[in-house]
């Protein structure tokens, strides 16, 4: 067994890391620093590493001096160990260690951690409104994009306002009977009214930026009852007259099935008076010499 004894006024010798930023956060395709700094060291040279952490799986950004992978065209090594990604993707989002051997140390090996998030502006939100809607129905107004990161959050607009998540905060919404989620993008109207009627947009939007739909018309429209009815009523009266008039034509015997007219084809009867014998030795009928004309 060795004893390590610390004289007093004397530092154990060991490398030790820091960063000026362990959770750094940029936009898509822009460039990073992912800062790792040596805070002390004895040995000259020591050896440095890159790995890149994502969804459980560990692998090399730089090692043996070099770049590896997608990263030898986009990344290099800044003031001996820190990493600089140009470039960035959403798929850069990943824990990067920073790893340094020192040799000539009593603690030979230091590493420390680097949490990237890589936003990612939404793309135009698809929007579903229905055309037209009959007063007192529900409606559902459905909003969603899935390439943002992190995740969108979503508003309505009617006609170019705003439409308020709680109705009852806003005089121009308290007779609207709507329900708004900003996470899911859904917009339901319990019972709709003439009021409702209008031109309905959605923006979706994250820390990266935002993005918005078109705008689509939704038309409320007055239910006319007394209308329906009155179609039903004159179609029930079509049926009843046609059937009154089927009915009639099987008892006038128009759909009676006719027989045919005339006799039918009989064999031609034998002339009174004509008793024709065939005798055996007769054959087809031929010219005899006792025929005489």
């Amino acid at each position: 067994y060795y004893l390590l004894f610390v004289f007093p006024g004397c530092r154990l010798l060991a490398v030790e890391l820091t960063s000026s930023n362990t959770k750094p956060v940029v936009q898509e395709f822009q460039s990073v620093e992912l800062s790792c700094i040596i805070k002390s060291t004895v040995t000259p040279d020591p050896r440095i590493e890159w790995k890149k952490i994502r969804d459980g799986e560990t692998s090399y950004v730089f090692f043996d001096n070099k770049m590896q992978g997608d990263f030898a065209t986009r990344a290099e090594i800044l003031s001996r160990t820190s990493l600089v990604i140009k470039n960035t993707t959403r798929m850069d989002t990943a824990t990067y260690r920073c790893e340094v051997a020192a040799p000539s140390d009593t603690k030979t090996i230091d590493e420390i951690n680097i949490q990237l998030t890589v936003q990612v502006k939404p793309m135009t939100p698809r929007c579903t409104v229905p055309k037209a809607v009959p007063v007192g129905k529900t409606a559902s107004l459905h909003c969603h994009e899935n390439e943002g990161y992190p995740k969108s959050t979503y508003s309505w607009y009617r006609n170019s306002e705003p439409l308020s998540p709680d109705t009852k905060s806003n005089s121009k919404f308290q007779n609207s009977s709507y329900t708004l989620n900003p996470t899911t993008g859904t917009l339901v109207f319990h019972a709709v009214h003439k009021g409702d009627t209008g031109r309905y947009s959605c923006i979706a939007t994250n820390d990266a930026g935002f993005a918005k739909c078109e705008e689509q018309e939704m038309e409320v429209y007055d239910l006319n009852i007394g209308g329906i009815i009155g179609g039903v009523l004159v179609v029930l009266a079509v049926l009843v007259l046609i059937t009154l008039g089927i009915c009639c034509a099987y008892r006038r015997g128009y759909f009676a099935n006719s027989k045919e007219s005339g006799e039918s084809y009989k064999t031609p009867a034998k002339p009174d008076g004509v008793n024709y014998i065939r005798t055996d030795d007769e054959g087809d009928f031929r010219h005899k010499s006792s025929f005489v004309i």
